[in-house]
């Protein structure tokens, strides 16, 4: 496809549109210009693995659509963005960027009406915000020399390390350093194995000698003794040098501490660790990761899609864009025992949740939810509670008839005595 392809996908039309305008200024005094930074920091093999491994956990989020307004493009959501990623490769991509940068784009993507069809992220080389008309707007420079703008209340804009400017996060130059380092270091084993591989000799020179004649020798003796020719394996010189001694190559080893110091560099800038990045992690190390790394980005990302996508009016009614993950899924089988029996059985959690779970497929109706019939409102307890008293039943005594001309006796209800 040609550059121009999918540039007209993105900004049908709005290339051609001629906005000049003026820097919108900031109260910080800044003008909002971002531009990428060229310190290399996705080319180094540590620093890549990091933005690789937060980018491929945050591709596993789920977005979901809330409320009924664009309820239809939640399936574009969740599979398509856009007509060249699915859903993965939008969000590592998104991600990817937000790293490597510390500010990410994205851009609406319109249909031949003018509504909402996807959603796409942007690499522009440079970024300004624009004045034009009393309107804001936000116009991209890509790497080919093309341009476009877009409204600013339409695009998105996530960022970290935001401090000097207000639109804008900052730049990586403050990893300059430990790249540096790096590049030294594997210039360093390079050049360390290259010259442990080569066989070297110390020679001493019997007699008195040019130093062209020194260097004729030199040549001799390693084409005659060292290379591919020498089949024999032995080393014959003549009386020219009166010692010949093999100089010992010791395989370099980098130190310890110094990668020690530059891995930690890396993990603290990027907020993870060696564990995650060799995915060696259990579930506290997940937990802390996810709740470090992966959650902010997940809100961060929903808010501004949500912004983005739908009015205020529409915000206010409860329509949104939500980012969710499983964060049981690297839980230990333990763990997920106890959290699907306590939630499913209170009727916090269906079937499918479970399934969900033990990542197992989903069942047919398992979207009912089921809770014990022993449970009862906390308002309810006294009824509940309440003990029925027990009837104590007394059994008088039977009266007999007096014969004729007998008193009655008299029947003792008191003291002795008392009638």
């Amino acid at each position: 496809m040609r550059k121009t392809g999918l540039f007209d996908y993105l900004f049908k039309g709005r290339k051609n549109k001629e906005i000049i305008g003026e820097y919108f200024k900031l109260l910080n005094g800044y003008s909002p210009v971002f531009s990428t930074y060229d310190g290399g920091v996705y080319e180094m093999d540590l620093t890549r693995t990091a933005i690789n491994s937060f980018a491929t956990h945050c591709s596993k989020l789920k977005p979901e659509v809330e409320g009924s307004a664009l309820k239809n493009l939640e399936r574009t959501l969740q599979f398509k963005p856009n007509a060249f990623m699915d859903t993965t490769k939008f969000i590592a991509r998104v991600a990817t960027i937000l790293e490597c940068e510390h500010t990410a784009f994205i851009i609406p993507i319109e249909d031949q009406y003018g509504q909402l069809a996807g959603w796409y992220p942007l690499l522009p080389q440079n970024c300004e915000i624009i004045e034009y008309q009393k309107q804001v707007f936000l116009r991209y420079t890509f790497g080919n020399g093309e341009r476009a703008a877009i409204e600013f209340e339409r695009v998105g804009i996530l960022t970290t390390h935001q401090y000097k400017d207000d639109i804008f996060g900052e730049d990586n130059k403050t990893m300059k350093p430990t790249m540096q380092l790096i590049h030294t270091s594997n210039e360093g084993i390079i050049n360390a194995v290259k010259n442990s591989a080569n066989i070297r000799f110390l020679a001493k020179v019997a007699n008195m000698l040019k130093p062209e004649d020194i260097k004729k020798e030199r040549d001799r003796f390693t084409q005659d003794n060292l290379s591919s020719d020498n089949k024999s394996g032995m080393i014959i010189y003549d009386n020219k040098f009166s010692d010949v001694k093999p100089v010992e190559s010791k395989p370099y080893t980098p130190n310890a501490l110094q990668m020690q110091q530059i891995q930690e560099n890396v993990c603290t800038h990027f907020g993870t660790n060696m564990d995650i990045l060799q995915n060696k992690f259990n579930e506290d190390t997940w937990n802390a990761y996810y709740e470090g790394k992966i959650e902010p980005f997940a809100i961060q990302l929903s808010l501004v899609m949500s912004n983005m996508t739908f009015t205020p009016r529409e915000l206010a009614r409860g329509n949104a864009i939500t980012f969710s993950a499983n964060r049981l899924q690297y839980a230990s089988n333990n763990t997920k025992l106890q959290v699907s029996t306590q939630l499913f059985d209170r009727g916090l959690l269906n079937r499918n949740g479970v399934m969900d779970i033990w990542n197992m497929a989903h069942v047919e109706d398992g979207d009912k939810y089921y809770i014990r019939k022993e449970y009862t409102e906390v308002s309810e307890l006294d009824k509940h509670n309440k003990e029925p008293q027990p009837v104590i039943i007394t059994q008088q005594p039977q009266q007999t008839e007096p014969t004729a001309g007998q008193e009655p006796e008299p029947q003792q209800t008191g003291e002795k005595g008392e009638e």
